[in-house]
């Protein structure tokens, strides 16, 4: 254990995901101390089981809908509780909505926005004055579909959302430098998790979309907590405002 985390409380949401998961694991094993959350209940606790075995530090809220300002209230207030401070948050959880335009409806834009929009501002506004005190860090987690389309993607809203947190991202990394505050986002590629296996697999999506990756293969998830790390940590000290490709090579040609 290198301890990049040492003691450093760290909130990272969606963590009965793939990715989530992975990022919980690999924070505490890096000395952090882990604050999770999320919707589904049994993979979240399993999740918190794994952590605790493997030796490290975890408590989590779940479930927990951080669409709902109360709920991220309550994970602060947990964090806070538990650690006395928050030093890094990891807005890691959204659920994306597929649909092209002629196809939305107006309750199913406004799901769309709520569940990858909303929910990052709503904790991020409430974890907001611990973070100023301890000069913290905030992690967005975008999408390379944030700045790319694909013709096989219905990806509308996914899109317009991920675009939005960069955007979002690069101003809270302005309002957050009065504070000492660093704000920086991972777009990933496509990554081969619970949520997206089935769709990889696919004999047409996942060959044409892998034939477009540099490195001949799907990322996992531990190449998205690899980065997390990198910009949750002192490592990444003199680096803000960005938004990190993590794409295999994608996005290059």
């Amino acid at each position: 254990m290198s301890g990049r985390l040492a003691d450093k409380v760290c909130i990272i949401t969606g963590t009965g995901g793939s990715m989530g998961r992975a990022t919980a694991l690999l924070f505490a094993r890096e000395g952090g101390l882990v604050v999770g959350c999320d919707v589904a209940t049994e993979s979240a606790e399993e999740t918190l089981e794994m952590v605790r075995a493997a030796g490290g530090e975890m408590v989590s809220l779940q479930p927990c809908r951080l669409s709902d300002p109360a709920d991220c209230a309550k994970l602060v207030e947990l964090a806070v509780n538990e650690f006395g401070r928050i030093d890094v948050l990891f807005n890691l959880a959204a659920r994306s909505h597929f649909s092209r335009l002629d196809d939305f409806t107006d309750e199913e834009w406004e799901a769309a926005q709520k569940d990858e929009v909303d929910l990052v501002f709503y904790l991020t506004r409430a974890a907001w004055p611990r973070l100023k005190a301890s000069h913290g860090v905030v992690v967005n987690m975008a999408s390379l579909n944030g700045s790319l389309s694909f013709k096989l993607l219905p990806s509308l809203a996914h899109t317009t959302n991920k675009a939005a947190i960069i955007g979002m991202t690069r101003q809270l990394a302005m309002e957050g430098s009065e504070h000492g505050i660093r704000v920086n986002s991972i777009s990933p590629g496509f990554i081969e998790s619970n949520a997206t296996r089935a769709e990889l697999e696919d004999e047409g999506f996942g060959h044409e979309m892998r034939e477009r990756t540099l490195l001949g293969r799907f990322g996992q998830p531990e190449d998205v907590a690899n980065v997390a790390l990198f910009l949750a940590c002192d490592e990444s000290a003199y680096v803000t405002g960005i938004d990190l490709i993590v794409d295999g090579g994608m996005k290059v040609w």
